[in-house]
């Protein structure tokens, strides 16, 4: 069963929209059916007849797509307007390479362009309509931001938890009973970069210094995959500690399981969801 796109509701028409690499891609089909819910093709075909259509498409693919073709958007532009012209989004990707509209036939498929060319098309079929396209984007991509900063600081406070556990279990297993204060801070600042060097591959000193204009440390500029494998990390390697690896096995071991869970992290369709 094929995945539904996520919608908002404009007027009463639902509006699907799908992420891409280059941007927000927004259904010109659910757009076309505020006007035509029976053919909504039809709609998005006799918007292409236009010229100054065809002249915006044309200019938004020379200023975002290097691989356009432009002698093939002249021929389009010079007959666009004549009573025989007909062009379709298909015609108009194949013949010019274009990126800005993606159209897929089939039950599942659509015409689909990014937000820029979107609400100009919304724009054609009602000024009213594109207001209304615009207010309830803007909220869904405030939404989506709010819970993404959510699920950062959640993260956050997980990550939080679990160092404690970890400092826990160095005071337990690392640190002898006759120790000053500093000498244990030492041990837990060594274990802390013990996982940064796993992680982000540099220590915590190594960072400030090379980054001398940023407030804050490594961690405060960490991805949320980062901040989900660090909360791991450190759960893991009060394990480690426990059973008696040694400092350089630790982090070997620590290493591997960076590798491991960030590849993992990146190709997760949940995390692709909160960015």
């Amino acid at each position: 069963m094929a995945k539904s796109n996520p919608k908002i509701v404009v007027q009463e028409t639902e509006i699907s929209f799908i992420n891409k690499e280059i941007g927000e891609y927004i259904s010109l089909t659910d757009i076309a059916k505020y006007r035509n819910p029976l053919e909504p093709f039809s709609i998005i075909n006799n918007w292409m007849r236009s010229r100054s259509t065809i002249e915006f498409l044309g200019l938004w693919e020379k200023l975002n797509n290097t691989t356009f073709k432009p002698l093939e958007f002249e021929r389009f532009k010079s007959e666009a307007g004549s009573n025989y012209f007909v062009l379709s989004p298909q015609r108009w990707i194949q013949s010019t390479n274009a990126t800005g509209i993606s159209s897929k036939s089939g039950r599942y498929g659509g015409t689909f362009a990014h937000t820029d060319i979107a609400f100009e098309f919304a724009s054609w079929i009602s000024s009213e309509f594109k207001l209304y396209l615009i207010t309830e984007f803007k909220r869904l991509k405030q939404d989506e931001n709010y819970r993404l900063n959510l699920e950062w600081n959640l993260q956050r406070t997980i990550s939080k938890i679990n160092y404690r556990i970890h400092t826990d279990s160095i005071k337990e297993n690392l640190i002898p009973q006759e120790i000053t204060k500093n000498q244990a801070s030492f041990v837990y600042a060594n274990e802390a970069d013990l996982l940064n060097v796993a992680l982000f591959g540099i220590t915590a000193k190594g960072w400030r210094e090379t980054n001398l204009d940023q407030k804050g440390n490594i961690r405060d500029f960490a991805t949320l995959e980062q901040l989900v494998v660090l909360s791991n990390m450190e759960g893991i390697n009060a394990l480690l500690i426990q059973q008696g690896l040694s400092h350089s096995d630790r982090l070997i071991q620590l290493n591997r399981v960076a590798i491991t869970q960030m590849k993992s992290l990146i190709e997760s369709n949940a995390i692709k969801r909160l960015k």
